[in-house]
């Protein structure tokens, strides 16, 4: 005859120190919590999306900065003009032909004060038809050096350098955002991987509860065909026996939604063809040791750290810029302008007789090319020069100011944001310490009950021996044990899940693991 002992009480109080087994036959990948988290940083889709966003934003600093790139303008055209004269010195009826060649270069760059330099060389060639001319075909080319810079409106450094100020605050406030989602994708790892031990460990719980409780039905069978128990008192056993198996089927159907839920945060198909049908098995044991947790020292942590917080302050410093940037738009477009040119002109000379181009008798030419007309502009033959300054008051800025009301409502919106977003770090933090230290007394809590739990079924398994106690007791508290035991697997998870919460509050959940990033040395191997 069989029947409950003393050594099946140790047994289930063993549970919390033995791995589960697999819900079922299928292969298994052991599992620890630096293992979890890099896979998830490496291969969650979600977050591989969000890793772009960077890159996105680098590139649009890099496009601002090419505006201080010189720029090289070349232009060519041929033009050929035929018209009726308009000279009573042609012949009646004369058409007059003139093919002109217009060519030019310019190279031009926007200066840091917002100014603007260029240097042009414009030149031509000319051959006509008609008649007196003393030059023909005549080259020209000039020589421009041109200088403009905004003395109010768009004058400095920061103004010039707008759209690649805004683009770096972009680009920060992107990485600062990453890091926010990189934080909140550590504290799902963790909470997955944490979760799944509870599982794993739930069921084992549940089996060795079935386990006794099938004992001790056989134990009434036994009893009942010795005549020494009633045929009656064999249905409690029996429906306990049933209720602990649908509690399994319920815990099985926990360990395979945790497991998926890991799977899919890791995005473990990227790695194994086979992810579907591969069982976790964590390596890892949840920690139980007393926490050093000061209220005063994570509210400072949090404040530096978090980047949520960071962003924040980016946001507010580009609502700054964009205040200032809308002020000195409201000035009105005062620039001084500069201008110093060469021209210089050659061609071929035509000789009339008695230097008369009227005479219309030619009696020589000078065959001559552009090559001097260009040395001359390059030598600077004839200097030219100018210098002015020009006012453009558009009457929008005068008469109106909502572009800078609109900045500065923008800049108050992100020193609101700013608080707010502080308010809600110290409710963070507060709410994250108060987890921490609940959750510890938790466990210090249940651990007693457990404790108690397994006296109060020892001691009624000893009065059943002599006829003191039922079935209904025993299985009673058989059950109290196996949920006690529960309690404080789920208070121990609890605790390290609030301690996960606790460092993404403090925006140092990374720093704490001390895992390598994706593509960092130590890392895991690039596919």
């Amino acid at each position: 005859m069989k029947r409950p002992t003393r050594a099946a009480i140790p047994l289930l109080l063993a549970v919390l120190s033995l791995p589960a087994p697999a819900v079922q036959e299928g292969e298994n990948l052991n599992l620890s919590l630096p293992e979890c988290i890099q896979k998830t940083l490496n291969n969650n889709l979600g977050l591989a999306a969000e890793v772009l966003t960077p890159q996105i934003a680098e590139a649009a600093v890099a496009l601002a900065g090419e505006k201080f790139i010189p720029s090289l303008a070349l232009s060519y055209s041929r033009q050929d003009n035929i018209s009726a004269s308009y000279s009573f010195l042609d012949a009646a009826g004369a058409a007059v032909s003139t093919l002109q060649n217009d060519y030019s270069s310019q190279f031009s760059q926007v200066l840091p004060t917002g100014g603007t330099l260029s240097m042009s060389l414009i030149g031509y060639k000319s051959d006509t038809t008609r008649q007196f001319q003393t030059i023909n075909p005549r080259f020209g080319s000039t020589l421009r050096f041109n200088f403009s810079q905004p003395l109010l409106k768009d004058f400095g450094w920061k103004m010039s350098r707008r759209e690649f100020i805004l683009a770096r605050n972009n680009r920060d406030m992107s990485e600062y955002n990453l890091s926010e989602t990189m934080e909140e994708y550590v504290y799902r790892a963790k909470s997955a991987y944490w979760n799944l031990v509870y599982s794993r460990e739930n069921l084992n719980v549940r089996r060795q509860s079935l386990k006794l409780a099938r004992e001790l039905l056989e134990k009434n069978k036994a009893e009942i065909e010795a005549g020494t128990l009633p045929p009656i008192e064999i249905l409690t056993a029996q429906a306990d026996v049933s209720t602990r198996e649908a509690d399994i089927l319920e815990a099985e159907a926990m360990v395979r939604n945790s497991e998926d839920l890991l799977k899919t945060l890791m995005n473990l198909e990227a790695e194994n063809t086979r992810a579907a049908s591969l069982h976790i098995i964590p390596t890892d044991s949840p920690s139980v040791s007393k926490p050093d947790v000061d209220l005063d020292r994570a509210l400072r942590e949090a404040y530096e750290n978090r980047p949520d917080l960071q962003a924040a302050r980016v946001g507010m410093e580009t609502s700054r810029f964009n205040l200032s940037y809308a002020r000195n738009q409201t000035a009105p477009d005062l620039r001084l302008q500069a201008s110093l040119w060469s021209p210089g002109i050659s061609g071929t000379q035509i000789i009339y007789e008695n230097n008369n181009a009227l005479s219309g008798k030619i009696i020589g030419v000078v065959p001559a090319g552009g090559g001097q007309a260009l040395k001359d502009a390059m030598d600077f033959r004839y200097k030219n020069w100018s210098l002015g300054l020009s006012l453009n008051i558009p009457l929008s800025t005068v008469f109106s100011r909502a572009f800078v009301a609109q900045a500065d409502l923008a800049l108050e919106q992100a020193q609101l944001r700013m608080k707010n977003q502080e308010q809600q770090i110290f409710l963070d933090i507060r709410t994250a310490v108060r987890a921490v230290e609940t959750n510890y007394l938790r466990i210090q809590a249940y651990r007693v009950a457990r404790e108690n739990a397994a006296k109060k079924l020892e001691a009624e398994e000893e009065k059943l021996k002599v006829g003191l106690s039922t079935n209904y007791f025993i299985l009673q508290y058989q059950r109290d044990l196996a949920n006690a035991l529960t309690m404080e697997l789920k208070a121990v998870v609890d605790y390290n899940v609030s301690l996960a919460g606790l460092y993404r509050a403090q925006g140092k959940g990374l720093e704490m693991e001390r895992v390598p990033l994706p593509g960092e040395s130590g890392g895991p191997a690039e596919r």
